[in-house]
């Protein structure tokens, strides 16, 4: 372990890393394992969140010399950025927590290299948006945007397909191959996930049932449907209690009625009215009445009595009970059918704006009001509620057992799992008939994911770094990730790769470049403007001009982009070539004599 980097290092092949969180240890591991780099991680402790685990990393490999430098500072400043190589460095990666600090340091290291390469982690677009564009080289992600996706598609299963974003008119969507009809165009076949673990990529397409098609018009989704205000506000005011005296006096008042209707000979109107006048205290006493008439006009006397002070205290009760919840963060209305999201930072603000976007009621749970994703929720007028995810209460608060799916997204395996399983049994116990309850979770480590899988049968759960560290290696190497597709806990890469001049695919052909399990071309933009190639032409070879469309897994794009990378002296392009290459030679008989060469 050191301090600084090695001056074994030629400049420019030497790759930083700050920050100790998931996301850190993941990305320090895509870069040594799959890219075999030399990587600088500066830590603000040895003793924080993953920092133990990322300074004691050894590689799969077992190369000694590919384990990681340390650095260990409790701040990020000029001085500890110089020390840790930044300023000659290949990529710097800026992945800590706090979106300021990222920014700053970002600033800073632009000050020591105006040329190095940025990676920024941060949550808020529109500051993403301006450090992009101030910093010249610098790629600007957020992992919770990258791994939302991933959780609402488990969440919503064949309900939601997922869209990924190509460009402003181009869109394509995953799907089951058993839910489309005959028209679908079918780009590529993801993943066979029939056997216990899925096979991604596979080399006989046909087998595959999760496909990737071309969407052709614009996403749709349906407006959340909320109940009217007037609706809200009654069912706020008439709470149970109330809705019972209330429906005990009507009750009351109907029954005297047909009892004076019988005694007196009158018409039910008649009754009607003599009730309404003894109870609210209008009518004479009468000596003369039959026994009836009198004990019935006491009773109403002494129920019209009692009847204003009761509506009084009942509404200011049900007032002060709402307003009282809905502070403490309970739900002013009964739900039910609608989705939990526990745990609202910044993946969960993700997912539930997302299923919110999707047209889902959602509810949700933390503990604690300074969540970020409190604020967005009830921007959005969602319910949520304030407390402890791993209480039963907490759950039954959000109404856990008439709900359809539990989304639990905090920083925690153990408590995540611990929630889920609170969750389900809630549910259980309230004799649901309307289907199983869908729990989705977060989980960071892969062994505890697949134990609690066998053990609980709990099998939707996904991990936010496993899911961005991809691209945020791939940015580090000037390449760009613009999408993802989760396949259970695995992660397909749908990256554009652009033919470097003299590189290793130059003057190959497309089919040359997917390699089944690893990757696959789906389409070529060429040198034309606006210009996309889906159906691949097989005898047409790759030019410096091309960009490849691909669809990768983690070991397959680490593989593909060196062979990307343009030649340091690359040999010329003649100017006939790209003409000559976008030709294709008409197709002849095999005994008919080949063309004379033209002059």
């Amino acid at each position: 372990m050191s301090d600084h980097t090695s001056p074994a290092d030629p400049p420019g092949q030497r790759f930083v890393v700050c920050g100790d969180g998931t996301l850190a240890r993941r990305l320090v591991a895509e870069l040594v394992d799959r890219y075999g780099v030399a990587v600088t991680v500066v830590l603000p402790s040895l003793t924080e969140n993953h920092a133990p685990d990322i300074a004691e990393f050894g590689p799969e490999t077992g190369e000694s010399a590919l384990r990681p430098e340390i650095l260990v500072a409790r701040r990020l400043t000029a001085e500890v950025l110089e020390r840790a190589g930044a300023r000659h460095a290949a990529a710097v990666a800026l992945v800590g927590q706090d979106d300021v600090t990222n920014v700053d340091a970002a600033m800073m290291v632009r000050e020591l290299d105006p040329d190095v390469r940025l990676v920024v982690r941060l949550f808020n677009p529109v500051l993403g948006e301006g450090v992009a564009t101030m910093l010249g080289d610098c790629a600007v992600l957020s992992g919770s945007e990258i791994a939302a996706p991933a959780f609402v598609a488990a969440t919503l299963g064949d309900e939601a397909p997922t869209y990924l974003r190509l460009g402003d008119d181009e869109r394509l969507r995953t799907a089951s191959r058993r839910t489309l009809d005959a028209t679908a165009d079918v780009v590529c076949a993801l993943a066979d996930t029939d056997g216990p673990e899925p096979d991604t990529l596979p080399a006989d397409e046909a087998s595959a049932d999760l496909v990737l098609v071309r969407a052709y018009g614009q996403r749709r989704t349906e407006p959340p449907r909320r109940r009217p205000r007037l609706l809200r506000t009654t069912g706020l005011l008439f709470g149970r209690n109330l809705r019972l005296a209330l429906g005990g006096t009507a009750v009351l008042f109907a029954v005297a009625a047909a009892v004076l209707a019988y005694a007196r000979g009158v018409p039910p109107t008649d009754a009607a009215y003599l009730v309404l006048l003894t109870a609210l205290g209008g009518a004479d006493a009468d000596p003369a009445a039959s026994t009836v008439e009198k004990v019935t006009a006491v009773v109403l006397a002494i129920a019209g009595v009692a009847l204003v002070p009761t509506v009084t205290a009942l509404v200011v009760d049900a007032l002060v009970h709402a307003r009282l919840k809905v502070a403490a963060g309970g739900l002013p209305d009964p739900v039910a059918g609608h989705v939990i999201v526990v745990g609202l930072g910044n993946i969960g603000t993700r997912v539930l704006h997302e299923l919110h976007a999707f047209g889902m009621t959602v509810v949700g749970v933390d503990r604690g009001e300074s969540a970020r994703g409190v604020a967005v929720a009830r921007e959005l007028r969602l319910p949520v509620v304030i407390g402890d995810a791993t209480s039963a209460e907490t759950l039954r608060a959000a109404s856990v057992q008439t709900s359809r799916a539990l989304v639990v997204l905090t920083s925690d395996d153990v408590t995540n799992l611990e929630t889920a399983l609170l969750g389900r049994s809630a549910h259980q116990e309230a004799g649901r008939t309307d289907g199983k309850l869908r729990v989705v979770l977060r989980l960071f480590d892969d062994g505890f994911a697949q134990r609690v899988q066998r053990t609980f049968g709990l099998t939707r759960s996904r991990s936010v770094s496993y899911l961005a560290a991809p691209a945020f290696a791939a940015a580090m190497m000037g390449r760009e990730v613009i999408d993802t597709i989760s396949v259970g806990r695995r992660v397909l890469l749908v990256a554009e790769l652009p033919v470097g001049a003299g590189s290793d695919i130059e003057g190959r052909y497309c089919p040359d470049v997917s390699v089944p399990g690893e990757v696959r071309v789906i389409a070529m933009r060429t040198g034309r403007a606006g210009q996309t190639i889906w159906s691949l032409p097989e005898r047409r070879p790759l030019v410096r001009t091309d960009t490849l469309i691909v669809v990768a897994t983690r070991a397959g794009l680490a593989a593909l982009l060196p062979r990307t990378v343009p030649s340091p002296d690359p040999p010329p392009m003649p100017e006939e070539t790209p003409l000559r290459l976008l030709t294709t030679p008409a197709r002849r008989r095999p005994d008919e004599p080949a063309p004379e060469p033209s002059a």
